[in-house]
């Protein structure tokens, strides 16, 4: 009976894993944790967001890196193929807002039993505990050293995640293990992840979340990202989701100067948001600015937002001048905040980059330079935004490479 050795024991080695041994192969997956899926364990806060409900040709305006390699995976594991084998083993589900899918118990500790369930059903070897040091090659034969122990096995499929979130195991190791078999890996890089700005003026609304704000991303003077959706500010920056959405976008080749603009009022034109400030002017002629603001904004970012837009708050709203309105105006369609860059990749939600997937057949997962080495899951240069994209593109390429590998 053929060998294989799966790497890693995310949703992609698990899968990989099941896919292989159902087709009579010998499967060992080894996982370094002391348990499996415990990057999964803390997705969607706990909840685990596993998919998305979309049609699968949806998925693609979501993937930010290489979309079209991930047509054979998408297309041959889709989300129904997914859900309809978690539900054969136990596995209730329910969609929420945006398509998210999710255990019915709001449970991810649940999804990982039902992948259990399934491992065993097909008597996969689980190795816990079993940090894999290096592969190499040996006869065309596969020579894992595991806690300085060497084993071999006819064929290898690498599932060990990215960077992000190292305390869960994802700490680059199957780069490393590429690097090794004479891959190119392209940098990793933060994706999904929250920004710290420039000027230190989100510290002082920290803990205010904005929902239904227009998000606007810009690099080099360049728009690459724009979304309606909800912000939080924290005590270095911004975060949420219209944020960790275009955290994905960002070139970190390049040195450009980055800044974001927040439209607090994405619903109203700006002749129509100035038609409302000079008929509240008019019935507010006596008050302060500052005192007036709270029509417009939440109470906790009134200063901050007048002293970025240089207004003075202690002015007579009959005495604002007509350059002080059109400012207001302006800076509340247009509030623009100076970014430094990404938080630590430690901190990110997911990897960008990885194995460059020149070097991978997108219809079967196998290296075009090593026969019978596969990737999966995260480790590959692919990526998408939130929602239960990640986690399918993982249980797809999973998938793909356990029903390839070893294929007559």
């Amino acid at each position: 009976m053929n060998s294989v050795a799966v790497i890693g024991g995310g949703p992609a080695g698990m899968m990989a894993a099941f896919c292989a041994a159902r087709r009579g192969l010998d499967v060992t997956l080894y996982e370094k944790n002391e348990k499996l899926g415990k990057k999964l364990f803390i997705t969607g806060k706990g909840r685990c967001n596993l998919t998305n409900a979309a049609d699968i040709a949806e998925f693609f305006p979501q993937i930010v890196r290489n979309p079209k390699f991930l047509m054979s995976a998408l297309y041959g594991f889709p989300n129904t193929e997914l859900l309809n084998l978690l539900e054969t083993y136990g596995l209730k589900t329910k969609v929420e807002r945006g398509g998210r899918v999710f255990p019915v118990s709001d449970k991810s500790s649940d999804v990982i039993k039902t992948m259990q369930k399934i491992l065993a059903g097909e008597a996969v070897k689980i190795r816990l505990n079993a940090k894999v040091d290096s592969i190499s090659q040996k006869q065309e034969r596969f020579v894992i050293d595991v806690n300085g122990e060497e084993n071999v096995y006819d064929a290898c499929i690498i599932a060990t995640g990215g960077l992000s979130y190292p305390i869960t195991g994802s700490t680059g190791d199957g780069y490393k293990f590429a690097r090794a078999l004479g891959h190119a890996v392209t940098k990793p890089a933060p994706a999904l992840s929250a920004i710290e700005d420039a000027c230190h003026v989100c510290e002082r609304m920290q803990g205010l979340t904005l929902k239904n704000i227009e998000f606007a991303l810009f690099q080099n003077n360049k728009k690459v990202y724009e979304e309606r959706g909800e912000l939080l500010f924290t005590h270095f920056g911004i975060s949420g989701p219209v944020v960790l959405s275009g955290s994905s976008y960002i070139d970190h080749s390049k040195a450009e100067e980055l800044y974001c603009t927040i439209d607090f009022k994405p619903a109203l034109s700006q002749e129509q948001l100035e038609k409302r400030i000079l008929r509240d002017f008019e019935e507010h002629k006596n008050k302060q600015l500052l005192n007036y603001m709270g029509e417009l904004l939440p109470t906790k970012m009134i200063v901050p937002f007048l002293d970025e837009s240089h207004l003075p708050g202690r002015k007579p709203i009959n005495q604002v001048t007509r350059e002080e309105r059109a400012a207001l105006i302006k800076n509340l369609k247009e509030f623009r905040i100076k970014l430094a860059d990404v938080r630590p990749i430690e901190e990110a939600i997911i990897t960008a980059g990885g194995v460059n997937v020149r070097e991978i057949n997108p219809s079967t997962m196998e290296s075009k330079l090593v026969k019978n080495l596969y990737f999966a899951g995260e480790v590959g240069d692919y990526s998408a935004q939130t929602g239960g994209f990640n986690l399918q593109i993982a249980f797809s390429t999973g998938y793909l490479a356990g029903d390839s590998v070893l294929a007559k």
